[in-house]
């Protein structure tokens, strides 16, 4: 019904033809956030309490970005995150996007940062502290280690989450 509606509105709306057609997937992305595509099983902690996710992850948005869809594996999940990470070659830098079952307010901002050969680190400046994600490829073991960390007053950085995704 709702495509139907929008058909119509782009039809009786002077000036507006139909939507473009979606751009072709040229999977953009770089060998590192190629190797997060699959699906994966998170096991670890968060602030000192276990967690295990399920965690599916490739390309998206014409291959711009890496799309992470972690959801707690337990019934009924009590967590669920998509994470958008893409890569911008002028700046030589990561752009992440990270939204949650916790709400809009804490989708902003967005996070930058780097990728290295098997490292992708990038800091999101919540209004209340930053958080550092470093997400670590084991090539040789075709595994990942992810380690989310909070600011301190101090400018050190506390453990808040680390997953080993296999």
């Amino acid at each position: 019904m709702r495509s139907i509606v929008v058909a119509l509105l782009f039809a009786i709306t002077p000036g507006c033809g139909s939507p473009p057609p979606p751009a072709a997937n040229t999977d953009s992305r770089p060998e590192l956030l190629r190797a997060l595509d699959g699906q994966w099983t998170m096991t670890g902690d968060v602030m000192g309490k276990p967690v295990v996710y399920d965690m599916l992850a490739g390309p998206t948005l014409a291959g711009a970005f890496t799309e992470i869809h972690m959801i707690d594996a337990k019934q009924p999940p009590e967590y669920e995150a998509r994470v958008f990470i893409g890569y911008d070659d002028e700046s030589d830098s990561i752009i992440a996007h990270w939204m949650d079952s916790f709400g809009a307010r804490y989708s902003i901002p967005h996070g930058t940062g780097t990728l290295t050969a098997d490292t992708i680190r990038f800091v999101v400046p919540y209004a209340d502290g930053p958080f550092r994600d470093t997400l670590i490829y084991d090539e040789k073991g075709g595994a990942w280690q992810f380690v989310i960390e909070a600011s301190q007053g101090d400018g050190s950085w506390k453990h808040f989450a680390r997953y080993s995704v296999q």
